[in-house]
């Protein structure tokens, strides 16, 4: 019969488990990490929790910039900037798609991969745009995120924001070169998305900018068609307006 060994411990001296350890990140005690030397922190930057991820990755989550730039000192390939738990998240996914824009920049500054998709194939920017952060997604750009990049069904960050109905956030990723026309794997554009979700403002907004209100989905629909009752009348106008323009 086998017996797990027991929890290692960080360090002799102060005799900190890997539980308080990840507790600490949790709760944002700073005052922990700072007590352990510096041999000790970079071995406990390699613990990982049950769902493998870092305390850097705790901390993140949590919102606790303090302890996320102690801990994010390090080499990336030793901080744990970016691994990945067992969805592929990285600590900048958690942080953007959270709204921590203090900790995004913390991250960004200690290397931080910020292209990196999880995997459902979303990078920091897919989830910036699907919760409205624009702050954030103007951090993001302002470091070379890619714009136009698809997570597995083949959405952008222009189809997330237009399905969260953010007008402000939409006009701010098409200025910035989003593809108002991209097709995501069921064949739909960020028109027909806001328009799925009764988004009219985005909808009108994106029609504004040269959406093709023709573009058919791969069940032969177009906008007019995913459209409602009350909606379709209004994307016909604005159709019609931009053809006169």
């Amino acid at each position: 019969m086998e017996i797990d060994p027991p929890k290692p411990e960080v360090g002799d001296e102060q005799g900190i488990k890997v539980e308080e350890l990840f507790n600490a990140a949790e709760k944002g005690e700073s005052s922990i990490f700072r007590a352990l030397s510096q041999a000790q922190l970079l071995k406990a930057l390699s613990l990982r929790n049950d769902d493998c991820r870092s305390l850097v990755h705790v901390a993140a989550s949590s919102g606790h910039a303090e302890v996320v730039k102690m801990l994010s000192v390090a080499d990336p390939s030793v901080s744990g900037i970016n691994s990945t738990d067992d969805e592929g998240w990285a600590p900048l996914h958690s942080a953007s798609s959270g709204g921590k824009v203090e900790i995004v920049d913390i991250l960004l500054s200690g290397g931080a991969d910020i292209n990196l998709k999880n995997d459902g194939g979303c990078t920091a920017l897919h989830y910036a745009a699907s919760k409205g952060w624009l702050k954030i997604a103007e951090i993001l750009l302002s470091h070379g995120a890619k714009i136009n990049l698809k997570d597995k069904i083949g959405c952008t960050p222009l189809h997330r924001a237009a399905s969260t109905g953010n007008s402000e956030l939409c006009e701010f990723l098409i200025e910035e070169g989003a593809e108002v026309d991209a097709l995501d794997k069921a064949g739909q554009t960020p028109l027909m998305s806001a328009v799925i979700c009764q988004n009219k403002e985005v909808a009108l907004l994106l029609i504004r900018h040269g959406a093709d209100v023709d573009i058919e989905d791969k069940e032969g629909y177009t906008v007019l068609g995913r459209a409602s009752d009350d909606l379709r009348p209004l994307l016909v106008d604005a159709a019609k307006a931009m053809l006169e323009d």
